[in-house]
Order: C-alpha cells, then sequence, then structure tokens
C-alpha cells in the first residue's frame, strides 16, 4: 500500500529511551511518548499477562488486536523465559502492516532477543510458528470478521485511541471480544475513557479501573464472569 507523508510512520525516541511510529495524519503514536517499553509493559505484561498466568495454570491462549510494531508480543516473548514450565499460544491481528524495513530501524531489534523480534515480522502471515515454548502466529484480518475454535484467556487491546479509529471502540466489538473469552478471562487496554468503561460492562465484564503508565492516570482491565 503507497502512503503519503502524511501517513507514513516516523520513528520517534520516546521518554524511556525506546522507540515508537508517529502518524501525522492521525496525530498518532503507536506508543506512549512517556516511554513504548514502559507503557507497553505496565498494561500488557504486568496488568493481562501476569494476571493470566495467575488465573489459568495450563498453556495461556493471548489474542492481540493491533500487531503494530511487535512490540507487546516480543515483551511476552522474553517474559516467558523466566518462566520455564509456561507456554504460550499468541495470535495477533494486523491489518496494515508495517515495512520491514521500517522495524529493522527500530530499537527493540538492538537487545537481547534481536532474531526473535525479527522473525516475528518475517513470519508467514496466518502460520503458526514455534519460537520454544512460544507459540505464535499473525493474522492480516480484522476483529470485525476474527472468529476461532479457540477461545483465549487474555486479549491485549491495543487499537489507536477512539478519536483516531472510533470503529475499533464499538458497543459490538466488546460483544465480539467478550464472546472470544473464557470465563475469568482478562481484557486489558490502556484507553480509560468513560464510554469505553461502561460499553465493557454494557457487554458483561467486570471492570476495574488501575493505575495507567507514567504519563496515564489511569487504564482498564476488564474479567469475563466465571
Amino acid at each position: 500500500m503507497l502512503l503519503d507523508s502524511e501517513h507514513t510512520p516516523r520513528i520517534i525516541l520516546t521518554e524511556d529511551g525506546s522507540h515508537s511510529l508517529f502518524i501525522p495524519a492521525l496525530q498518532e503514536t503507536y506508543h506512549s511518548r512517556h516511554g513504548a517499553i514502559r507503557e507497553a509493559q505496565h498494561v500488557f505484561i504486568q496488568h493481562g499477562l501476569m494476571e493470566g498466568l495467575d488465573r489459568f495454570p495450563n498453556e495461556l491462549h493471548i489474542l492481540e488486536v493491533g500487531f503494530g510494531t511487535g512490540l507487546n508480543a516480543w515483551l511476552t516473548y522474553n517474559a516467558l523465559e523466566s518462566l520455564p514450565e509456561r507456554s504460550i499460544s499468541y495470535s495477533t491481528l494486523e491489518t496494515h502492516p508495517l515495512e520491514f524495513e521500517l522495524i529493522k530501524q527500530l530499537n527493540f531489534a538492538e537487545s537481547k532477543h534481536q532474531a526473535v523480534f525479527l522473525q516475528m515480522h518475517q513470519s508467514a502471515w496466518n502460520d503458526w510458528h514455534m519460537m520454544g515454548d512460544f507459540r505464535f502466529r499473525k493474522i492480516k484480518e480484522a476483529i470485525q470478521t476474527y472468529s476461532s475454535d479457540q477461545l483465549c484467556h487474555v486479549i491485549y487491546y491495543d487499537a489507536f485511541g477512539p478519536p483516531s479509529q472510533p470503529e475499533m471502540w464499538t458497543p459490538a466489538i466488546f460483544q465480539r471480544l467478550f464472546d472470544l473469552l473464557e470465563n475469568g478471562g482478562i481484557f486489558v487496554t490502556y484507553c480509560a475513557k468513560g464510554q469505553v468503561r461502561r460499553d465493557l460492562m454494557a457487554a458483561g465484564f467486570n471492570v476495574e479501573r488501575l493505575p495507567g503508565p507514567p504519563g496515564k492516570r489511569e487504564m482498564l482491565r476488564a474479567i469475563k464472569p466465571l
């Protein structure tokens, strides 16, 4: 897909020293300017992955909406290294994949698991790939049409915010996500807007406000009742 300069992602440096991408036309960044890695660790790893591992003793099934730079998937893989008796099955949805030449410039790939980070981006779409105890697939499909025979335990919801992508924050989407989760399953997002919280509750979730990452007062975690 050809992009004009206003829709072409630009690499920026966030406050924790990690890269993110900025889309001028949307005035949106892929991660917090206060720290891309810091935000992802706080929202998705600390309050999503770790809670899921506590709740579900067997292989943990994660669904991510918004693969983007691959940061959340890569951090999840990294976290598994300190959990030698656990395994993760990770599916991630993306409708607008980033160019690999851009991905190679991100400084996430400069650290310990560089090869895994790049492998995630180079792996064939819609196929499962084994990376030790981490089973990974990326799916070029929108959440509006995605379905699966396997319910998931954790959903990382990392779409652009409601002003830029209002179609991703509708009651119908939250009902769909509710139906994709196991009982007791977890939905986490950086977004804490009141309407999002109310729509999650209307879909059947128990919703809690949690302290947000640096630069953000709150985030949301929602649990599907047992």
